[in-house]
């Protein structure tokens, strides 16, 4: 028996930071429509959105050095780097607008001015670095870029780093001071607070279990109330799948033709956490390391402050892991039942492929916590195992499907899959997720939602100003959005944490 049927304009499954960023902007461009959320678990931003569920956070692709790959001519390509710190500004001058309007009060509970630095050893990633710095500094978008190699130098940067250390091999870093800490776990609650003050009906504990095409065209979901123990039928014209690792399922229940030849491959990851405040205040920026040979991207290690409840906190990782769930809180037969006739050659072709990746994610999973503290100590050299705790972190689903470069193609990054007729769209994969969230979900309207956009496009521009531009072709432009983000965004102001150099 159906015990609820209900009609909305838009269903958004899971209470995420993409749910969030869709429905605000739905909610700023279409006042009227009618959106109803729904979210298994007791409250927004609980899986991948959790601060405490990254390492890292603030992709501006300012220091990860996986964005910036070296050509066989020794010429390094910055067009991913590019592309991806086009897109974090774009999520800043979002953020900004909500902030002036006073819907996203207090903007330091989720983002704070941090430095961004890139750190390598020996002669030939100091090469790599010296180059990738020329080829970074020449773009305004990476205006204020540092290079070093200098070991006075370095010691004021990243004292913590530098402290101790005897190794003799050379090292070097580039440091930016433009760079920022987000608290993404944060930034999704304020934005659920406004979406709940506005007519938004968000449902947790409440989990989507099915989703059908109904005969008018619209879209039909199964749900389940966890509270009431009760099952509800929802239809909507569009739904967006932004549950994490959950949407490949879903996705596949729609059954589009786009959602064929797709698998997904699970990732746990561990981090370690500073329990010694003394340790905390000696550092001070987000540090990426470059990835040992045959590690895949998302393991680049990396040392980073963190301002999480108003703390600053120091952490290190990832260290990659394998389990077959698809979400923290997800099923260990995750994996096993996203496996369909449709997409099973596509998931062995990448079984066969990725056997080094295999190899080196049984190794992480097999490592000792002294294993673990001998990583962190290529980092900081008299790292001790009482100043360190180890955190699980969220499960992130790597996306795998047909491409031009071979059946079962491994991809690293955020894939966005939408149906032809644009009534359906899912997010899968990770990073940068979060943080170009904002550029990814006008992505999903300006398909799904031709011709309202040409109506939208005034108010997406008094929202983003450099919607339709590249900053980095218009110079004056972009120092303009940098001055008045950073502003509005508190990101000016001389952060009480910081240490005096030298």
């Amino acid at each position: 028996m159906k015990n609820k049927q209900v009609s909305t304009d838009v269903i958004l499954i899971g209470a995420g930071i993409m749910s969030g960023t869709l429905g605000t902007l739905l909610k700023e461009l279409a006042p009227d429509w009618k959106v109803t959320v729904f979210e298994k678990l007791a409250q927004a931003g609980e899986e991948s959105s959790h601060e405490m569920n990254n390492a890292g956070t603030g992709h501006a692709a300012l220091c990860e050095l996986n964005y910036t790959k070296e050509g066989p001519d020794g010429s390094i390509d910055i067009s991913k780097a590019k592309n991806i710190n086009e897109q974090f500004r774009v999520s800043m001058q979002y953020w900004s607008y909500l902030v002036n309007k006073g819907l996203l009060p207090n903007p330091e509970e989720f983002i704070m001015p941090l430095p961004h630095m890139s750190m390598v050893q020996g002669e030939a990633n100091v090469e790599f670095l010296k180059k990738r710095y020329k080829a970074m500094s020449n773009n305004p978008l990476f205006d204020g870029m540092e290079f070093s190699d200098d070991p006075e130098t370095l010691k004021s940067w990243m004292p913590l780093i530098m402290e101790n250390r005897t190794s003799r091999e050379p090292i070097a870093a580039t440091k930016i001071d433009t760079g920022t800490d987000v608290n993404f776990g944060a930034l999704t609650r304020k934005m659920f607070d406004h979406l709940e003050e506005t007519d938004v009906e968000v449902n947790y504990r409440h989990s989507v279990e099915d989703i059908k095409r109904t005969e008018d065209g619209a879209w039909e979901v199964r749900v389940i109330d966890h509270e009431n123990h009760a099952i509800e039928y929802h239809t909507a014209k569009f739904v967006f799948i932004g549950g994490g690792g959950g949407s490949l399922h879903l996705l596949q229940k729609t059954g589009i033709p786009e959602s064929k030849h797709i698998g997904g491959f699970p990732v746990s990851g561990l981090f370690m956490v500073c329990k010694n405040p003394e340790i905390v205040e000696k550092h001070h920026g987000k540090v990426y390391g470059k990835a040992k040979v045959g590690a895949p991207p998302m393991s680049v290690p990396h040392l980073d402050t963190r301002y999480i409840d108003g703390e600053k906190s120091l952490l290190f990782g990832p260290f990659a892991g394998f389990s077959p769930k698809f979400l923290k809180t997800g099923s260990m037969l995750d994996l096993v039942t996203s496996v369909k006739p449709n997409n099973v050659f596509t998931m062995l072709s990448a079984g066969a492929k990725e056997l080094p990746l295999t190899k080196y994610l049984i190794q992480q999973v097999l490592s000792s916590k002294e294993q673990r503290l001998e990583e962190l100590r290529e980092f900081i050299p008299d790292a001790k195992a009482d100043d360190w705790g180890l955190v699980v972190a969220g499960q992130r689903v790597q996306v795998i499907k047909d491409t031009e470069d071979g059946k079962g193609t491994l991809q690293f990054g955020t894939e966005v899959v939408t149906g032809a007729e644009g009534t359906v769209a899912a997010l899968l994969g990770a990073s940068p997720g979060a943080s170009t969230a904002v550029n990814v979900m006008l992505e999903i309207l300006d398909k799904c939602f031709p011709e309202e956009m040409k109506a939208w496009e005034s108010k997406i521009k008094e929202m983003i100003p450099s919607y339709g531009k590249l900053l980095a072709e218009n110079p004056e432009l972009l120092e303009k959005v940098h001055a008045e983000t950073s502003e509005v965004l508190g990101l000016n102001k001389a952060d009480s944490n910081e240490m005096a150099i030298g």
